[in-house]
Parts: C-alpha cells; sequence; structure tokens
C-alpha cells in the first residue's frame, strides 16, 4: 500500500444511518442494529459485499449485556460479511474507541471499508431490572473487578457518584454554579425540541431545572443522560474511495486517544479527566485550531463532563467553561459555539458516543432540518467521562 494512505487523514466518514430511537423499544437489538446498518450503507452508495472491515465498542459484553448487546461476530454472522478484519474491546479510550480502531484498519491497508457500529438497549433492560445500570452490576461483566472492586465497597453504586465528584471539585475550585451548570441541560433541551428523534421534546426551564431532583450533589435528575435503546452505523472508507461516493467525504483530520493518567476514575485530574490527554494529542496531529470549529458535538453522559471537554479542547480556558456558558448564548445555535444540536444524551437520548459524530456529519453535510447551522466545514466529536476519553476532528472536503 502506498504511504499516501498512511494515517487517519486518508480516512473518511462516507455514510452514517440511525435506528429508531426507542424508550423502550419494540424490536430486538439485532433488528434496531441492521436497520442502522443498512440505512448507513444506503447512505454511502454501498451494499454489504462492499465492506471488509467491521468494529465497534465494547463489542458483545457478558453475552449479550444491555450496554452492548450486539458484537462484531454476531453481526458479521446475521449479515452475512465477507471480511478482511474486525475488532472490539472494552479496554479502548472510550466510546470512539470503534472509529478509531476502523480507521486505522484502513490506513494499515487492511480494508477499504469498515463498517462501525454502536448498539445500546438499556432502557429495554430497566423494564425488568430497575439495577441494570448500578456499577455493582457491572462488576464481572463490562468493566471487569479489577477497578470497581475498590469503588462499589464505598456505595459508588452509580457513575453519577462519580461525575458529581468532578462536578463538585470544579464548583469548589473555579466558582462554577449551579446555574451556569444548568445551561448544559437547557441547552441540549431546547435543540431536542427540533429533532424528531429525540427522547424529550418539550420545553425545560430554569425553575424545573433547579427544582429537579437531586440525585448526587451537585448533580440533578436533568444532569443525567436518558436511558433508550438505539443503534447507530458508519461507514468509514479510504479517502481517495470516498471522493467518487454519494457523500462529500467528511475526513479525519486528527484523532485523540491519548491517556497519561492512571486508568482511573479517582487518581486523575478531578477538573479534566483524561479528555485533556485526549485534546492535546488530537490538535498536535492537526493544523487547524479551536476558533476553526463550526459545531462541538461533546459528550454529556453528565453535564459536567461537557464543561470539562469545553476546557479540555481548548473552546474557552481551563476553569471558564462555567462563565462561558453562562446565559447560554454563547453556545446556543445562535451562538459562537454552537453544541449538541441534536440535543446531546441528556435530551436526544444515551446513544453512547457515537450519535455524536452521525449529528457532526448531519450538519457538516447540511441536512439537519430545522437545527441546521450556517455553512461551515469543521467540527469536533468528543466522548468519554473520568479515565475514558478520545476525540474526533472531522473536516468536510
Amino acid at each position: 500500500m502506498s504511504a499516501d494512505y498512511i494515517g487517519e487523514k486518508n480516512v473518511a466518514i462516507s455514510g452514517i444511518g440511525q435506528s429508531e430511537v426507542g424508550r423502550p423499544s419494540q424490536q430486538s437489538a439485532m433488528q434496531l442494529t441492521a436497520d442502522a446498518c443498512f440505512k448507513a450503507l444506503a447512505d454511502a452508495g454501498l451494499t454489504k459485499d462492499d465492506i471488509d472491515g467491521v468494529a465497534c465498542w465494547p463489542g458483545d459484553n457478558n453475552n449479550g449485556d444491555a450496554f452492548s448487546p450486539i458484537g462484531p461476530n454476531a453481526l458479521i454472522s446475521t449479515l452475512g460479511l465477507k471480511v478482511n478484519w474486525f475488532g472490539a474491546g472494552y479496554e479502548a479510550p472510550g466510546p470512539l474507541a470503534g472509529i478509531i480502531n476502523g480507521a486505522m484498519a484502513i490506513a494499515t491497508g487492511l480494508c477499504k471499508h469498515v463498517l462501525v457500529f454502536r448498539t445500546i438497549t438499556e432502557s429495554s433492560r430497566r423494564q425488568t431490572d430497575k439495577t441494570a445500570s448500578a456499577l455493582n452490576n457491572k462488576t464481572i461483566g463490562r468493566d471487569s473487578s479489577f477497578f470497581w472492586q475498590w469503588y462499589t465497597p464505598f456505595n459508588v453504586r452509580s457513575a453519577i457518584n462519580l461525575a458529581a465528584m468532578y462536578a463538585q471539585r470544579h464548583f469548589h475550585e473555579y466558582g462554577t454554579t449551579e446555574e451556569q451548570l444548568a445551561q448544559i441541560a437547557l441547552t441540549c433541551r431546547k435543540n431536542a425540541e427540533l429533532n424528531p428523534n429525540a427522547v424529550f421534546r418539550t420545553p425545560l426551564s430554569m425553575e424545573q431545572y433547579l427544582s429537579s431532583r437531586m440525585i448526587s450533589s451537585p448533580l440533578r435528575l436533568f444532569d443525567c443522560d436518558v436511558h433508550c435503546d438505539n443503534s447507530i452505523a458508519i461507514i468509514l472508507s479510504r479517502k481517495d474511495i470516498a471522493q467518487d461516493l454519494r457523500n462529500p467525504p467528511i475526513c479525519i483530520d486528527g484523532i485523540g486517544s491519548a491517556l497519561k493518567q492512571p486508568w482511573s476514575w479517582d487518581q486523575i485530574d478531578l477538573t479534566g479527566m483524561a479528555a485533556i490527554d485526549a485534546a492535546e494529542m488530537m490538535w498536535r496531529r492537526s493544523d487547524y485550531k479551536p476558533k476553526d470549529i463550526g459545531n462541538a458535538q461533546l459528550y454529556d453522559g453528565f453535564s459536567i463532563f461537557a464543561l470539562i471537554w469545553l476546557e479540555a479542547l481548548g473552546l474557552c480556558p481551563r476553569g471558564e467553561s462555567g462563565a462561558f456558558v453562562d446565559g447560554g448564548s454563547r453556545i446556543s445555535r445562535q451562538g459562537e459555539l454552537p453544541i449538541n444540536t441534536n440535543g446531546g444524551q441528556l435530551s436526544g437520548g444515551r446513544t453512547h458516543g457515537l450519535g455524536y459524530i452521525v449529528e457532526a456529519c448531519e450538519q457538516l453535510w447540511g441536512r439537519s432540518g430545522e437545527r441546521q447551522l450556517p455553512a461551515h466545514n469543521v467540527a469536533v466529536a468528543a466522548a468519554g467521562g473520568g479515565p475514558l476519553a478520545s476525540s474526533l476532528l472531522l473536516v468536510k472536503e
């Protein structure tokens, strides 16, 4: 393979697809996955016979756990794919790892078209097991017992207990206020009102936010993402091939996947997380700068994560994200840095990473309907919390 094809800059997103967003869905995990995959193939103008690679994160966990019920093996068998490479697994830099691994497979010449997908059915699972998402239910499956054995004995039963620690520290260090944090939830809800696929589309006021139930101080009900059943598929293609497909190629101009702190939720920079490392790496691999960003899709599994990503990516100075979002105007669709224009995970639904890629592409391709932003060519998508962090700089050619 020519040296011209080495590196993520020679990898493009050529198609995207999303299943219904159900709360819960009446479809099986495999039905949702197949629906998303065939939509992505049609969007790119490809068939399943063109696919020679498959990737996802984290894969088929714990024999079909709702956090990730479908892995590459099941999809390859169900769709009858013939691949040169496939991969998954939890040990990776967070929710965008499937994209990163697929891009590496193309960049090294293993594949021409990689189908990347992410399926989650936590809403259905919670119908029969309200504690399905509790961390103490995950010590054997999703995350292995090594890490959670240190947390669950101290009543860290939910990821919100960990996220609240970051929020409290951010409040303490930088004077961030609950009204400022609320702007993430309010902005996401306002954007979701224009997204027909969003879970929550009714208006949300500051009064409603502040009066909502405190879950783990200082995080409230509306600071938490919304469980749903959903699948997302993204087609990665070699850039030179993508130029002849249906959509203008959206190239991966920079990948951020670094981890220069311990893999831990508590023994790291509590106001920066691993997002600091991932963002620094991404910008080092690109000639673009934060000022070039036209839309930012920032992980909001909990609202505090979006503030931390704003700072980590250099979209505002360190410690000033509270002031930056104050009032909500800067991060609105009409503002200088629109974020989470599909409603994010706080209102759109917990698609756990790949939903940000879909929205970034829809905006770059100018197909976001009522929530469409003015024309632009550069977007950033970032996902993960704590030690899980990855980011992508996306550029429409």
